[in-house]
């Protein structure tokens, strides 16, 4: 399962509401792919449709979409969103994530 804290939940349904998408009907769809400084990086969009293999979840009112196999390597995660001086933007905290890199876009297990 992935989490979603209350700042995530605030600027996902924003967001989605500047982009088109509807928080009650459309889905964030996470992924994870090959690439960035640490071996594999996060991937966050919207999304309107589930495929076959798509995993869901809703967590603090935000459907999530993933497919089959970032799902092993996102259990467990809690979507955050920072807005800080350093820069703002969704943070993964993530478990299984042995090494992070400094932007936090990027992780290896």
């Amino acid at each position: 399962m992935i989490k979603v804290s209350d700042t995530a939940k605030k600027k996902v349904i924003e967001l989605m509401s500047d982009d088109g998408f509807s928080a009650t009907t459309d889905f964030i769809r996470v992924g994870v792919k090959s690439g960035g400084c640490s071996g594999l990086s996060y991937d966050l969009k919207f999304d309107k449709e589930q495929k076959e293999d798509d995993k869901i979840f809703e967590d603090n009112g935000v459907k999530i979409i993933v497919d089959k196999k970032s799902f092993l390597y996102l259990i467990g995660t809690t979507l955050e969103y920072s807005g800080g001086l350093n820069g703002a933007g969704f943070v993964f905290n993530n478990p299984n994530a042995n090494r992070t890199c400094g932007c936090g876009e990027s992780f290896s297990l």
